[in-house]
């Protein structure tokens, strides 16, 4: 079951939609061109195009699987000072003496290079449930990290 925020849950059904209505179209114009150029078993562009059909619809299915089991989790109403799947925590490294702002969010949208870290990862895990004060050591790959959190929001 993946945890997801109702943004990551909306992107999700979004990138369906666009499979089912755009993509999936398009593909099929593909094969029916590719059919054109002559003997199926050497045509180069209908054996792509069928590759490409096979990963959409591979997409489309484990879209829907992910949308159908999600637990969404909403951020509004969570009622709580402490951090949480959809919290915005800044924290300030107390080795390298930097603040970073990092977002927890399902493993589904995860995206380091922004700071959104997922629940299930190190940090993610490691600031869920924090109050505003605690420090945390969170051990990563690179060892181990001593933060303070600053602030959370909802």
């Amino acid at each position: 079951m993946a945890v997801l925020t109702k943004e990551g849950l909306r992107k999700l059904q979004e990138e369906l939609d666009d499979l089912q209505t755009n993509q999936r179209a398009e593909v099929v114009q593909e094969i029916e061109i590719a059919k054109g150029f002559g003997d199926l078993s050497e045509n180069a562009e209908y054996s792509a195009a069928r590759e490409k059909q096979s990963r959409i619809e591979g997409r489309i299915l484990e879209l829907q699987e992910m949308i159908e089991h999600a637990e969404v989790i909403d951020v509004d109403n969570q009622g709580s000072d402490a951090a949480n799947v959809g919290s915005v925590v800044r924290v300030f490294d107390l080795e390298y003496e930097e603040e970073d702002e990092y977002k927890i969010v399902g493993a589904t949208e995860a995206d380091p290079a922004r700071l959104f870290v997922s629940s299930e990862s190190p940090i993610g895990a490691a600031l869920i449930g924090t109050h505003v004060g605690d420090v945390i050591d969170v051990e990563t790959p690179g060892g181990v990290i001593k933060l303070r959190i600053l602030s959370i929001t909802h």
